[in-house]
């Protein structure tokens, strides 16, 4: 009983942002014609580079290669993270977050679900848009099945999940230093370049395992790899890795806000 009542705050939380965002759906649309650009002109690349429709590049076709910018793409718009990254920040910075710790939930919870009433109305709008560009600029994506799109659903989640509490770890560096935004930017730089814009294979095999050891596999690669290209084989790997970074995040983010929280109370808010 007693948890149930925990969950519900945090539904509530969530609730309230959701109805929020489908009032201004309009403000959200109106990013649409950014993301439209951005994808017209990755189309135009990939079609300069594959210099016929049946090449292969890292194991890519032409098809799958553009389908696979577009869904990372559409995860990049569709789940913004200032809720994680600025906000935090600012609370820290600007002291709000000694009036948020007195209240009756967990702050970094609090976070977590604001940021997921966000996403919840902003990525399916995206991914809509993204198909409908993709369906007509690019054609059907070669093999698709509909059931990988449902198991890849799951996926998608945690990876958003796990971006968002990685992004609460870097904010939580703010009760320590002045301003979190240089390592903000490098962590999404990483995302941006490494996984949203190429897939893993494209890199030299050397630094492939590298690269499966970074966010990037859980978080773009692992979502987008299993609607192109889908195999129980991978599907169960990324799961496990997913498990395995959400659970060291969890971890890591509960430790810092524990450890600021302390140093607030210590020097007296």
């Amino acid at each position: 009983m007693r948890k149930s009542l925990r969950l519900r705050k945090y539904r509530v939380i969530y609730q309230s942002v959701l109805m929020e965002n489908l009032q201004y759906a309009a403000n959200i649309a109106m990013g649409f014609i950014s993301f439209a650009i951005i994808i017209f002109v990755f189309i135009q690349l990939w079609n300069y580079i594959y210099s016929s429709p049946g090449e292969l590049i890292a194991g890519y076709d032409k098809a799958q290669m553009i389908w696979y910018v577009m869904i990372t793409e559409t995860i990049w718009f569709g789940a913004p993270s200032h809720v994680v990254t600025r906000q935090v920040a600012a609370d820290i910075r600007g002291g709000n977050i000694a009036y948020l710790i007195g209240k009756p939930y967990h702050y970094c919870l609090y976070c977590l679900a604001r940021y997921t009433g966000g996403w919840s109305i902003q990525l399916p709008m995206f991914a809509l848009l993204a198909a409908g560009l993709g369906m007509v600029l690019v054609g059907p994506l070669p093999r698709f099945r509909p059931l990988a799109l449902l198991a890849a659903i799951p996926v998608v989640i945690a990876g958003i999940t796990i971006d968002a509490v990685l992004r609460l770890c870097i904010s939580m560096i703010s009760f320590w230093i002045e301003d979190s935004a240089p390592f903000q930017w490098l962590y999404s730089k990483l995302l941006l370049v490494v996984g949203t814009l190429f897939p893993v294979e494209i890199f030299p095999e050397a630094l492939q395992p590298l690269v499966k050891l970074t966010p990037v596999y859980t978080v773009c690669y692992g979502p987008a790899k299993l609607i192109v290209d889908f195999s129980t084989e991978k599907y169960l790997e990324i799961l496990l890795a997913q498990a395995l970074y959400l659970g060291a995040a969890w971890g890591l983010m509960l430790f810092l806000y524990g450890k600021g929280a302390k140093k607030l109370y210590v020097n007296g808010g």
